[in-house]
């Protein structure tokens, strides 16, 4: 590996790694954020919301402006916006204005997500290229684990603010060594990007979400909600009807005629809505009601990261060998079990005998799950369409996991009292709501994989794709869409 081939490595590390763990390293400090800027439960909501909701409906098309204006400039831009907007949610005065902050953070998210594997597929030849992503994926899961940590230290010893403001210098370092490293590229001839489709994409995701977390506050009847309800719904539905005429769409509407990548993103939306919900409100239950701290907080949901890290590639190796369908089937059940464990927990909450078993168990059937789905995705589309599958299920991953904390949102609201997690047993038994929906949906999930599965009509190898979309673009989709190219 030369020298300019490490920098430009480190760069789509640190790019990538700021982007991605800044969606969940938050979740960590909505407490705090709460009893500084208050907000209730619908602030929390809307400080995790916001980065998420730019980022789902804009990451195919950040994608789109990196093949038509070069990935260079594009990851430039948005890791060098990243920064900017990192340290204006450092300084929010407000709830709103942080909120604000944080929708335009996600924005330039979607900008850095894809462009950096682009660069790295620039960078590197094919012979060299599977070492080189193993790496960054790989750095994907080890941030993954010190993200919460490093989050819950921070908000105990200094700030909340701080989990922003240290974004900082490393983008200052990132936008370094893409100058140094990274070299430019022109402006391509005969893309366009697809700005009816994103824009009707983002319309209709955000006014069905501004409806559904505004709610509680609201009422159905209240033109507050039922206006934004409508036009998100009639915007989402102009933008499916526009995606399938558009010459160069944002949504390749043509894949889900494929079997398998159809029930495959079923499954992921089931799975995906379970793993955002129980996460969100997993966070906050444990420091409002069982009284952890952000440090205790953050350290519970360690195990799952660190069993998939050890197990996923292992399961995608059995998936390879004897077929998808059962461990898409067993995978959703046995981590359901593990959510189930979590009715458990109370005003008083151990660790050890109420939570720890609880992920150990989720962690499993997650690992069983994730490689065996991302292959199965990938394999039911053509190899020229593997790069535009895998963003596909992506997308649909982020947008499972927003739309769920969504609705959560408003059943756990009708429980609490005064919108906000608080020491007592309302909060107790909104808790235990949100765990056995959250069991449902990733139960639902497999009860789908085992019905709708087949055996793939071509051959993605599973232990390629160890963190799925919990991590990084699979492999298989860097490798055919170079192809492609």
């Amino acid at each position: 590996m030369t020298r300019r081939q490490t920098l430009t490595l480190v760069a789509a590390i640190l790019g990538s790694g700021v982007a991605t763990i800044d969606g969940s390293i938050v979740n960590v400090a909505l407490p705090a954020i709460e009893r500084d800027l208050g907000g209730g439960l619908t602030g929390q909501q809307w400080v995790s919301n916001a980065y998420l909701l730019a980022l789902a409906s804009l990451i195919l098309i950040g994608g789109s402006l990196g093949d038509v204006y070069g990935e260079r400039r594009v990851f430039a831009i948005g890791i060098g916006a990243f920064g900017v907007l990192s340290l204006a949610c450092a300084l929010a005065p407000t709830i709103e204005t942080l909120i604000a902050a944080r929708a335009l953070q996600g924005a330039a998210g979607a900008l850095v997500t894809p462009s950096s594997l682009a660069i790295i597929i620039g960078a590197f030849s094919a012979a060299e290229r599977g070492a080189a992503i193993g790496a960054w994926t790989a750095w994907g899961g080890i941030a993954a684990i010190v993200g919460p940590l490093a989050g819950g230290w921070i908000v105990d010893q200094v700030s909340w603010r701080w989990i922003f403001a240290i974004n900082v210098p490393l983008v200052i370092v990132t936008l370094g060594l893409i100058l140094a490293a990274v070299p430019p590229a022109g402006a391509r001839s005969g893309r366009r990007v697809d700005v009816v489709g994103a824009i009707l994409c983002v319309v209709g995701l955000g006014g069905v979400v501004f409806a559904l977390i505004e709610q509680p506050n609201h009422g159905w009847s209240s033109p507050v909600i039922f206006l934004p309800l409508v036009v998100g719904v009639v915007a989402f539905a102009a933008f499916v009807v526009y995606e399938r005429r558009a010459k160069e769409p944002m949504l390749e509407l043509e894949l889900f005629t494929h079997r398998n990548f159809a029930v495959g993103n079923v499954e992921t939306f089931a799975m995906y809505a379970g793993l955002g919900i129980l996460f969100f409100f997993l966070v906050i239950f444990l420091q409002q009601v069982a009284g952890y701290s952000a440090l205790e907080s953050g350290l519970a949901t360690v195990p799952v990261t660190v069993v998939m890290f050890a197990l996923s590639r292992r399961f995608g190796a059995l998936a390879d060998r004897h077929g998808p369908r059962l461990f898409m089937g067993a995978g959703p059940l046995i981590a359901a079990v593990g959510i189930v464990l979590l009715l458990r927990t109370g005003l008083d909450t151990s660790y050890a005998t109420d939570v720890l078993p609880a992920m150990l168990v989720f962690a499993v059937g997650l690992s069983m799950t994730v490689a065996p789905l991302t292959a199965t995705v990938l394999a039911d589309a053509e190899e020229s369409d593997a790069g535009i599958a895998s963003a596909v299920n992506n997308a649909v991953a982020r947008v499972a996991g927003l739309i769920g904390v969504s609705i959560l949102g408003v059943v756990v609201a009708e429980t609490l009292v005064g919108d906000t997690f608080a020491a007592n047993d309302e909060s107790v038994r909104a808790f235990h709501q949100v765990v056995v929906v959250c069991a449902v949906l990733v139960a639902g999930g497999g009860i789908v994989g085992v019905l709708g599965i087949v055996n793939p009509r071509r051959t993605v190898e599973a232990r390629n794709c160890p963190g799925g979309q919990l991590v990084a673009v699979p492999l298989p989709a860097v490798e055919s869409t170079t192809a492609a190219d």
